[in-house]
């Protein structure tokens, strides 16, 4: 996996979570259609960059924009 692929998964997590912010890992996954792998690696990059941020919500984790 590069970093470009790795970018563009970070988009479309973006894109998911500016049309409905707070969502959890599975209704991302949904959203985006990706992999557990690479949505996770796509979550690191936007956390790298500072631009999420991880939220628990009873036994879920929620990510939210910055």
């Amino acid at each position: 996996m590069n970093q470009e692929i790795i970018g563009a998964n970070a988009g479309l997590i973006w894109g998911a979570l500016s049309t409905a912010n707070d969502q959890s890992m599975k209704s991302l996954k949904k959203a985006t259609k990706l992999k557990d792998k690479d949505l996770y690696m796509a979550l690191g990059w936007l956390a790298r960059e500072g631009k999420i941020k991880f939220a628990e919500d009873a036994d879920e984790i929620v990510i939210e924009l910055i």
